[in-house]
């Protein structure tokens, strides 16, 4: 049995990524229907041999027959348009911010929380997370469930690709000119100059003087586990990196875990590749993780500031797990358990 599936934003670098996963994971996809802003339409996209042309999203269009959407268009777009897909019958599957912290919306990531997706059917929408909680969970979620967590202290280590196209771009230009001995150009997509640089400011500042980023990995955090005791401190960095998020992770555990046990269980957990042998220099790094759908893990260590506690270096690709795989993964998701 196939699935008419429909990719809102498709021409965008999530978009684009849907396409590749869908096809690489065997997704049953009987009909495909993209859309994107006016200024894409008409663009065709290949997919399984085939070319799909692009449609501009309009309300004026029936989403009928459509059995499940992706949707990767950002938070205003998904906020007008995700529930006149949902009221035509379709299940959506979101990757903005937009929906993540409703309490009728399941935040989903299928290694840590699978059981969440059958709660769909209360707006018929299923919230993505942001790409550094989504690593960072499937990281914890082996040692939460075997001896508990009751803080966790988070360094990120972002690439540019979080930003989109543009700050790809920014990047390039930006490290082009400098090689060149050429001024270097203003920041227009990352906060400030990006190039040969670190950037410890993603999105707005919040309360606190928190970014609206490293707020989203204690909310969503709390919300995936069903924990609202658990604490977490992050903060969210910008690197010139072009693909991949890394971060450091520090953990207060309920119970003592040596790195052994840690090493064990992070080995057989869903979705984690564990590269951890420090006399040989050997962990993830943000390179190693690009076009793989894996969460990496390494320097796993018992960490001297909290008594019991772990340290470990996560690392992941923001563009697949952290966005297109993770979505895709609920898709298939709904689909093993007969939900469309």
């Amino acid at each position: 049995m196939g699935y008419r599936v429909a990719i809102v934003g498709a021409t965008g670098e999530v978009g684009r990524t849907f396409l590749k996963v869908l096809e690489e994971r065997n997704f049953p996809v009987d009909d495909l229907v993209l859309f994107a802003s006016e200024k894409s339409e008409g663009k065709k996209l290949p997919f399984r041999g085939k070319e799909y042309e692009v449609k501009a999203l309009s309300k004026q269009t029936s989403f009928k027959g459509i059995d499940i959407a992706l949707f990767s268009a950002g938070g205003s777009i998904s906020k007008e348009y995700a529930p006149k897909f949902a009221s035509d019958g379709v299940v959506v599957v979101d990757n903005s911010s937009a929906w993540r912290m409703d309490p009728d919306v399941p935040l989903v990531v299928p290694e840590v929380n699978p059981e969440d997706v059958k709660l769909f059917d209360r707006k018929r929408i299923i919230a993505n997370p942001n790409c550094s909680t989504i690593q960072m969970v499937v990281a914890l979620k082996p040692i939460y469930d075997e001896v508990g967590i009751n803080r966790v202290v988070v360094a990120t280590y972002q690439s540019v690709s979080g930003a989109g196209a543009k700050a790809i771009r920014e990047l390039e230009e930006q490290t082009k000119a400098w090689c060149e001995g050429k001024p270097i150009p203003e920041a227009k997509y990352i906060a400030k100059r990006i190039a040969f640089n670190v950037v410890p400011h993603i999105d707005v500042f919040l309360e606190k003087d928190y970014t609206k980023e490293e707020l989203k990995m204690l909310n969503e955090t709390r919300k995936i586990l069903h924990d609202d005791n658990i604490k977490v401190s992050a903060t969210a960095v910008r690197v010139p990196v072009f693909y991949s998020h890394s971060e450091a992770v520090h953990m207060e555990t309920k119970k003592f875990i040596s790195p052994e046990r840690a090493r064990e269980v992070l080995s057989k957990a869903p979705g984690v590749v564990v590269i951890d042998d420090p006399k040989n220099a050997e962990y993830p790094l943000a390179i190693d993780a690009q076009g793989r759908d894996e969460v990496f893990v390494g320097r796993i260590r018992e960490d001297i500031a909290f008594s019991p506690g772990l340290a470990m270096w996560v690392v992941a690709d923001n563009i697949r797990k952290g966005a297109a795989t993770n979505t895709v993964q609920i898709a298939e998701l709904l689909v093993k358990e007969n939900l469309i």
